[in-house]
């Protein structure tokens, strides 16, 4: 790998697994909306992973009244965070340690297309705040993940950067900011090309030069 002063990371399938928390939370607010008629399934949240919110919503509620879809994925969205806020998601195995590892050499960043909130019940719950220089959302911006990854490394002077991700949306983000993609194969999505490929998220800390 060329030298390079900067990590981002994508977060759902990258860093933690929040599906458990999803699907709970999912048939808790159906269980509100007479509206909701049907479940959705573990397969469903998962291929959602990291995908924008309006393209949620009608993957999860295209049947209802737009207005009406968009207000239950809120509230889904929110209740979501208030038990990751407490609760936290799944760590992938080493995380913690690589993250640590990798923030001496590296400044790391999170970009995701997630509401205002989620990132920060991440950084929360698993401790490794401070080893985070920024983060952003396309909650927070409604920009498209590439466009938030140009911006963090706009507002952070990071000129050399590679994205971490898992799905081809993942790269397609990579590609329109021009940095190098590392394909995360152990997440929730497929990828046939990327400029590095770990199978663990341990893999990361050969990158270190």
């Amino acid at each position: 790998m060329e030298e390079i002063n900067g990590m981002i990371f994508d977060l759902d399938g990258t860093l933690w697994n929040t599906i458990d928390s999803c699907v709970k939370v999912l048939q808790d607010v159906k269980l509100k909306h007479p509206e909701v008629t049907r479940d959705i399934s573990r397969e469903e949240v998962e291929f959602s992973m990291g995908k924008p919110f309006g393209e949620i919503v009608k993957k999860y509620y295209g049947y209802i009244e737009y207005d009406k879809a968009v207000d239950i994925a809120k509230e889904a969205f929110e209740e979501n965070i208030k038990n990751l806020m407490l609760n936290g998601g799944i760590l992938y195995d080493d995380l913690c340690e690589v993250i640590v590892e990798l923030s001496k050499k590296y400044k790391l960043f999170i970009v995701s297309n997630c509401i205002d909130g989620y990132i920060e019940s991440f950084l929360k719950t698993s401790g490794l705040s401070s080893c985070f220089k920024d983060y952003e959302c396309n909650g927070r911006t409604n920009l498209s993940k590439g466009e938030n990854i140009k911006l963090i490394m706009e507002r952070n002077n990071i000129e050399r950067a590679v994205y971490v991700g898992d799905t081809i949306s993942d790269k397609e983000a990579a590609d329109f900011a021009k940095i190098p993609f590392v394909y995360a194969s152990y997440g929730f999505g497929k990828v046939d090309k990327s400029d590095y490929k770990i199978d663990d998220i341990k893999d990361l800390l050969q990158f270190i030069l």
